[in-house]
């Protein structure tokens, strides 16, 4: 007795689904790409939003600017919530690793005292501002059509938020008590004249009603701007004297603003080269925040990595603008 084996092929009938199918074609997609294009309600909503009659739920007229598809906007990083989860437990667990051994070792709370008091001079309190990104990347994310876009700056709402605890965390670390170095560095950023700049930046960017100005101001200006100036060269200037561990404390930070920048980069890139009524819309509020994020920044660079480090700082931020095809001079 023989036993004949056969197998038959079942050619599926479409590839994908179909509003991938319309944008891509009738071919496998992506993760990302199910994710995150066209996805988005467009049409047949039941009401308006009581506090905005004026506006659809999902209504691309909350900006300025105009694209005719929003979704040609992507993400460089391919970044879903599986992705994004993944990568950033990849990140979470290098950063419990350095926190655990600077606190086995009691790394911080051995720096002579000087050291300790100018990092919870100059960056305890940057947690405030941390919260401040973490409710501006949420209102974007709420007001800003089309997922590819909003979902980008939900993740990075939520970074910030991570961001804003790990800062914490180094004041934990500084000394015995350091729930009042927390404390003291609250009163810093409510009272202190150097903080009082970047306090009203952060502020007034809570009631920009344009989104898409807000994530200029927000992620693009004065991210582009003080992490480079606190996070990169004041990091340089402790590690020179002697306070290297705070770099490993500090290290997701800086690892996620050099990832953070390819996706605000593309964002600002794809919108501005939209059209020239963008462009010119765009370059006038770069330059306006950019006057206001260095004016906000100068007392902050005198007590930490000095005024030629802003200044180098921000010719780096103009070389950037450039390829992103605008001038942003200051207002």
């Amino acid at each position: 007795m023989s036993i004949e084996i056969k197998t038959a092929t079942v050619e599926p009938i479409r590839q994908t689904f179909s509003h991938t199918r319309r944008r891509f074609g009738d071919k496998p997609a992506s993760r990302y790409q199910e994710a995150s294009f066209d996805i988005e309600a467009a049409t047949n909503f039941h009401y308006r939003p009581l506090w905005q009659p004026d506006k659809l739920l999902n209504d691309p007229t909350r900006t300025a600017v105009r694209m005719a598809d929003w979704y040609v906007v992507s993400d460089p990083r391919q970044y879903y919530y599986g992705a994004y989860v993944q990568a950033r437990a990849r990140m979470q667990e290098n950063a419990e690793h350095s926190f655990g051994f600077c606190e086995k070792r009691e790394l911080l709370a051995n720096l002579p005292a000087p050291l300790r008091a100018s990092i919870a001079h100059l960056l305890l309190p940057l947690r405030h501002a941390e919260l401040g990104a973490n409710m501006n990347n949420s209102g974007i994310a709420a007001d800003a059509f089309g997922t590819s876009v909003t979902q980008m700056h939900m993740f990075h709402a939520m970074d910030r938020l991570a961001i804003a605890q790990y800062l914490s965390r180094i004041g934990l670390l500084l000394e015995d008590d350091g729930l009042a170095l927390l404390a003291e560095a609250k009163q810093r950023w409510l009272d202190e004249p150097a903080w009082q700049g970047l306090r009203r930046y952060v502020e007034d960017t809570l009631v920009v009603r344009d989104w898409f100005e807000l994530t200029l101001a927000q992620n693009l200006v004065s991210d582009g701007l003080l992490y480079p100036l606190l996070f990169e060269r004041f990091d340089d200037q402790l590690a020179m004297a002697g306070a290297a561990p705070v770099s490993m404390l500090t290290e997701f930070m800086r690892l996620w603003f050099g990832e953070s920048q390819r996706w605000v980069d593309a964002l600002v890139k794809t919108v501005t080269a939209a059209s020239p009524e963008n462009q010119q819309l765009i370059d006038g509020w770069v330059g306006h925040w950019r006057g206001r994020a260095l004016a906000a920044l100068r007392p902050l660079a005198d007590l930490g990595p000095g005024r030629d480090a802003l200044d180098a700082v921000d010719t780096a931020f103009g070389a950037r603008l450039a390829k992103l095809g605008l001038n942003g001079a200051c207002a």
